[in-house]
């Protein structure tokens, strides 16, 4: 962990952030959510620190231009989507992004590029000069070229690999719920989570699996484990809705935290649970 980042409130001085948006935030009904979002970015890279923005939403985006109502099952299809989507999605981005007068730069990756020391290293130092340039990457998967043997499954592992590709300070995954629950949020008595120490196993904590829009491949559960897969490797966590991403971004108390390897006052070891801080939904 490079920034040292130890709790929410370092989020508002980090270095190096990683944020990553699912589809039903930024697409259909809430593409209007991409200008919020935006403004949130332009501020934190308006103080200095370097962003990068993993966007879904590829696919679903792409689907009104073919004329699909929902999403397809075909591989081809998807990749015909994704082919279109990926253009409007971009240039949706840069529109919202020329008001700061900050350029974005498009990365697109598969499983296999991350699997390849080669091909890893070549994203790492292109995403590397992106940043030093002050470009702000966006990244997604390439699902052009992507199969279903190979595909990363959801974009919330895509951003935790980058995080370790590029040595995040902090990681932001977004999505349409404010918080984790240790429930789905609908069901009665479910209680939002707010911290996570390194290794608490969330004995008895049920997670969804499907967004709320059901245009995304990721859910809550996705969201755990890119969050542990990134904690392992020295970068925190913090899981919040996409209208909470200005308030994650300056540091304030939103969110489920997790809590890295490594951190100060790391909490238990793994394998002991029951221990993440929780407060009523």
């Amino acid at each position: 962990m490079t920034g040292g980042v130890v709790d929410r409130a370092g989020l508002g001085t980090a270095r190096r952030i990683v944020v990553k948006v699912g589809s039903s935030s930024i697409s259909g009904d809430n593409a209007g959510q991409i200008e919020p979002l935006v403004d949130a970015l332009a501020a934190t890279y308006g103080r200095g620190a370097q962003v990068v923005l993993v966007s879904s939403g590829a696919i679903a985006t792409g689907l009104p231009h073919l004329r699909v109502d929902s999403r397809p099952t075909d591989l081809a299809t998807q990749q015909a989507a994704a082919a279109v989507g990926q253009n409007v999605l971009i240039y949706r981005y840069q529109q919202s992004l020329r008001r700061y007068g900050i350029v974005a730069g498009q990365v697109l990756l598969t499983a296999g590029d991350m699997q390849n020391p080669t091909h890893r290293s070549n994203a790492q130092r292109a995403m590397e000069r992106l940043l030093e340039l002050r470009i702000l990457p966006i990244v997604n998967e390439n699902d052009t070229v992507a199969t279903h043997e190979i595909r990363f499954g959801d974009n919330d592992r895509l951003a935790a690999l980058v995080s370790q590709l590029i040595g995040a300070d902090a990681l932001v995954l977004l999505s349409d719920v404010d918080a984790l629950y240790t429930r789905p949020p609908h069901e009665p008595g479910a209680v939002a989570l707010v911290d996570v120490p390194f290794g608490d196993e969330l004995a008895g904590v049920t997670f969804g699996e499907a967004g709320a829009a059901g245009v995304g491949t990721g859910g809550a559960g996705t969201k755990v484990a890119a969050a542990r897969f990134a904690a392992e490797a020295g970068t925190p966590v913090l899981v919040t809705s996409t209208g909470n991403v200005a308030r994650a971004l300056a540091g304030e108390q939103v969110g489920t935290f997790f809590e890295a390897a490594g951190a100060a006052g790391s909490g238990p070891a793994a394998g002991d649970a029951g221990s993440a801080g929780e407060r009523p939904a």
